[in-house]
């Protein structure tokens, strides 16, 4: 059952145009730890559907990380996984400072609740649900990073300005190729070799910060970077206005659109949405201190 799992979500947060930078660093940085609240609430709009700087040297401690596959993998695939362990998207916005990279071992159950317990409370369900949702939400996490480097799953961190401590912004998955590809994607069917982004969710005390929108961006730049095709697709549900309109104004277009039958089998009818990506050439590097990510070490251990 958890092979067949894939869980869509939709993102409420309006684009803000600040300048960001994407960078593949050469050496490991330190990454922050991140303190999460116990008791939050992260209203979001979910559907569940059963359904380089690189280096070929594997010896660095995220790799190693990330090489926990359980499956042979080849050179190429090794200087994937590097180069998605040194990944790393900066953004300062007005209110803070935002950081995008793949997710760890560690954050996994943080990433888990944020899914589960936001899916529970948009679909008004029962709270006995929440610990089933996260065993089937889990589950999906675990196989689905099993297929690295063929998809990701990345997270925004975001530190508040005047803040010592990072927590957890958002999260989005990436599907970089047919390797990665869900075997039962959700409706309107993408193409299983184009990348596909979904999975997209901002915590609902942190939107209309522009984190959405550089979490979408973030996911496009490392697509370019990890991906030879240039066609990207996302699913979008008909009801999300807000996400539409972020998709629509970042470039995607609807290529087709669930029937109405679809209600009948009790899910939210969606858009299949595509957009040609195009490398930026022009990016500029956005120079932000190694100690400003280290602050928050002590914190979560």
């Amino acid at each position: 059952m958890a092979r067949e799992l894939s869980v869509s979500i939709s993102l409420h947060c309006q684009p803000h145009h600040h300048r960001h930078h994407l960078s593949a660093v050469k050496h490991h940085h330190h990454h922050p730890f991140l303190r999460f609240p116990k008791s939050s609430h992260y209203n979001l709009s979910l559907s569940l559907s059963a359904s380089h700087s690189s280096s070929s040297s594997p010896s660095s401690s995220s790799l190693q990380t990330l090489l926990q596959t359980g499956r042979f993998l080849t050179n190429e695939e090794l200087e994937k996984l590097e180069f998605l362990g040194n990944y790393s998207y900066h953004q300062e916005l007005e209110s803070g400072l935002l950081w995008v990279r793949v997710m760890r071992e560690e954050e996994m159950d943080m990433t888990v609740n944020l899914l589960s317990e936001s899916f529970a409370e948009s679909m008004m369900m029962a709270t006995s649900y929440v610990k089933l949702l996260e065993f089937l939400v889990k589950n999906y996490l675990i196989e689905r990073r099993e297929m690295m480097p063929h998809n990701a799953t990345l997270l925004g961190v975001y530190r508040e300005n005047g803040e010592e401590d990072f927590e957890l912004a958002g999260t989005v998955e990436l599907t970089f190729d047919r390797k990665g590809a869900n075997a039962n994607p959700p409706t309107p069917t993408p193409p299983k070799n184009s990348p596909y982004i979904c999975n997209m969710a901002v915590r609902k005390p942190l939107r209309r910060r522009g984190i959405g929108w550089h979490l979408l961006k973030a996911g496009e730049e490392l697509i370019t970077k990890m991906s030879s095709s240039r066609e990207v697709h996302l699913h979008c549900r008909m009801i999300d206005e807000g996400p539409f309109n972020m998709y629509t104004k970042a470039g995607y277009s609807v290529v087709k659109t669930d029937s109405i039958l679809t209600l009948l089998t009790l899910q939210r009818r969606r858009h299949l949405m595509r957009k040609e990506l195009h490398v930026s050439e022009d990016a500029s590097e956005l120079d932000i201190p190694n100690d400003q990510f280290t602050k928050s070490a002590d914190v979560y251990k």
